[in-house]
């Protein structure tokens, strides 16, 4: 899938550069999309088999061995609680009352995604993420923790050594850092002891979900199946779901599936579609996208706010007291907007050329890419992230 990105831009608006940069992204865009041949997908990246995922885990635990970096305990009295609780179940019992002002542990959550078709015994990697007020985690170890899933069951148990991939100091008040202290993560630092069922050795048919729904794209995956395999296989239930006809035996679904995975399937095509990220200015739009003629016309409107301090003086033997004032003068500009005639577009590259002769800054595009989709000119959904 072809796309084009329009850089971020701050500041005053550079016509000029943005029109130079734009031709020549256009030209190398249309000698790639002139150049490149239609690709066929394969299944494996088309869609997923229903009921074979990922499962997250989740537990409560505590790292020791900090150098006093750890949660200040007054602060965090879940920290003590723990710390008390866990000595208690090693048959180290501390007195009623007894304050613990310790600096070398740290109450953490401990997070880890169990794969599909783990077994007990394997081995998974974990994230280790301070839940208190720590101020690093490094050098520290993960005590035995839990970890459960939704159904509250116990699916694996993590244990180990943190790798923290930050560093920091600090001395006199003043305090230094580089990326991030308070997460770390211990790869292999849990141990499967429970598997999760899964539907693919038990029902008689199995199920490919689409990664996205489109009747074309379903309807394409299952005339490659059924051509491959010279019957109806598989057959479409609707635009996400396509049900397959498998083998009885386990390892002959594994050898089907294997199969089902390769074929490439022609003709399939992404929905239009324009993804404008309204934070930082960005849009992407996928090869799919048409533009209709129509006419737009874009003007710039800027505010400027400047402040002129002025000085009161009082007459002399006044008592008075001398007062400083500011003036503010407000000035409205706004930059012509004529009328620019955009031709239609039924290739990516003519799009871009037709959006680019508007020599508007990206920030303006995601207003005028909304105004050409209400007016029904582009042809493509507009997704906002």
């Amino acid at each position: 899938m072809s796309s084009f990105f329009f850089p971020v831009r701050t500041g005053a608006s550079r016509a000029g550069l943005a029109r130079l940069v734009g031709a020549v992204c256009i030209g190398a865009l249309s000698l790639v999309l002139a150049a490149a041949p239609v690709q066929a997908a394969r299944i494996k990246d088309l869609a997923t088999l229903q009921g074979v995922r990922s499962n997250q885990l989740v537990g409560y635990g505590l790292v020791v061995g900090l150098d006093g970096t750890g949660d200040q305990t007054t602060q965090t009295p879940f920290t003590t609680q723990s710390l008390m609780s866990m000595l208690s179940n090693l048959g180290i019992n501390v007195p009623p009352g007894t304050r613990l002002q310790l600096k070398n542990v740290a109450a953490v959550m401990v997070t880890a995604s169990l794969p599909a078709f783990a077994q007990p015994g394997q081995q998974l990697d974990i994230t280790v993420s301070s839940m208190g007020n720590a101020k690093s985690l490094r050098g520290g170890t993960l005590l035995l923790t839990p970890l459960k899933g939704l159904d509250n069951q116990v699916y694996a148990m993590g244990q180990g050594n943190l790798s923290v991939g930050g560093a920091g100091a600090s001395a006199a008040g003043s305090r230094a850092q580089i990326n991030h202290l308070s997460a770390g993560r211990i790869p292999g630092g849990a141990t499967v002891e429970r598997e999760v069922a899964t539907p693919f050795a038990d029902d008689s048919m199995l199920r490919l979900e689409l990664t996205t729904a489109d009747f074309s794209t379903a309807r394409a995956v299952v005339e490659a199946i059924n051509k491959f395999f010279g019957s109806s296989v598989a057959r479409a239930l609707d635009g996400r779901v396509i049900e397959l006809a498998s083998p009885g035996t386990p390892n002959s679904r594994v050898t089907f599936m294997s199969q089902i995975e390769d074929i490439e399937v022609n003709g399939s095509r992404a929905p239009a579609r324009v993804v404008i990220n309204a934070r930082t200015g960005s849009v992407v739009m996928n090869q799919s996208v048409r533009l209709s003629p129509v006419a737009v016309a874009h003007g710039n409107l800027s505010v400027t706010v400047s402040t002129t301090p002025q000085v009161s003086q009082p007459a002399p033997f006044s008592a008075g007291q001398t007062v400083v004032t500011e003036r503010a003068d407000i000035e409205i500009r706004q930059g012509g907007g004529p009328i620019m005639h955009l031709d239609g577009g039924a290739q990516l590259s003519e799009v871009v050329k037709a959006l680019n002769m508007l020599g508007a800054t990206p920030q303006d595009l995601i207003s005028i890419l909304q105004a050409l989709k209400t007016a029904g000119a582009l042809t493509a959904d507009l997704e906002i992230i």
